[in-house]
């Protein structure tokens, strides 16, 4: 089948869901109806490829936010306690 050709799922409504489906918010069973779609229309199929490769580009460049100092802090203070822990428990084992 392709696009165009009647599908259980129609076409328009299998890419308007197509950012739920890329990003896992929607239900098994409407997940269920757009990969058999998806199996069915290549013309969706490719439109999926390259929606799912638009959002891992977006995802990979623009998701660098810099981080808040004080979280930074509090995440840096936190190893450092764990890695003293770590030692001190270390030290106690060889003792």
């Amino acid at each position: 089948m392709s696009c165009g050709e009647p599908h259980a799922t129609p076409c328009s409504e299998v890419l308007g869901k197509l950012y739920a489906y890329i990003d896992g918010e929607l239900e098994e069973a409407n997940c269920a109806d757009i990969r058999v779609h998806l199996d069915e229309c290549r013309e969706c199929l490719q439109e999926y490829g390259l929606e799912g490769a638009v959002k891992k580009l977006v995802a990979r460049h623009c998701g660098c936010d810099p981080v808040p100092e004080d979280l930074r802090g509090k995440v840096l203070s936190r190893l450092a306690a764990a890695r003293a822990d770590l030692q001190i428990r270390e030290a106690g084992v060889e003792s």
